[in-house]
């Protein structure tokens, strides 16, 4: 079994707002990076078991950059999404209700090139970035 790291937050919002935010394209671009020094120009995302998403990575100064890829293995809209990154490492995403925020609890199986703590940071970071666009917008 692989080892699994788990991300979360609190966002002040409504559950409809939140899951557009976090689901639509439009939106996706504008907070899916760790730190300001990079950026998401594109992204595509087919919201049904089995299909897939595509979010691009990048350095703003363009000096590196990846596709961060994933195929749908759940899909339970304003609750919960599960996928299989292309690599094959597994991840789940849950939005409960709690008054007036969202708890988003993210939870993905480790790579074994960054080290843990690294992977915890960006995770959280790409995270804590969702919780400011959505209270700002």
């Amino acid at each position: 079994m692989m080892k699994t790291i788990t991300v979360a937050t609190k966002v002040n919002g409504g559950i409809d707002k939140i899951w557009e935010c976090w689901t639509n394209p439009e939106h996706i671009v504008n907070w899916n990076f760790a730190i300001p020094e990079w950026h998401c120009p594109k992204a595509s995302n087919d919201l049904e078991v089995g299909k897939s998403f595509n979010y691009r990575m990048e350095a703003k100064d363009g000096s590196m950059g990846f596709d961060y890829e994933g195929t749908y293995t759940k899909m339970e809209p304003r609750s919960s999404i599960a996928y299989v990154l292309e690599d094959g490492r597994k991840v789940s995403i849950n939005f409960t209700k709690v008054g007036d925020t969202v708890s988003i609890v993210e939870t993905f199986e480790v790579e074994d090139i960054n080290t843990l703590e690294q992977q915890q940071q960006g995770w959280q970071a790409i995270l804590d970035n969702f919780k400011k666009y959505v209270e700002s917008n």
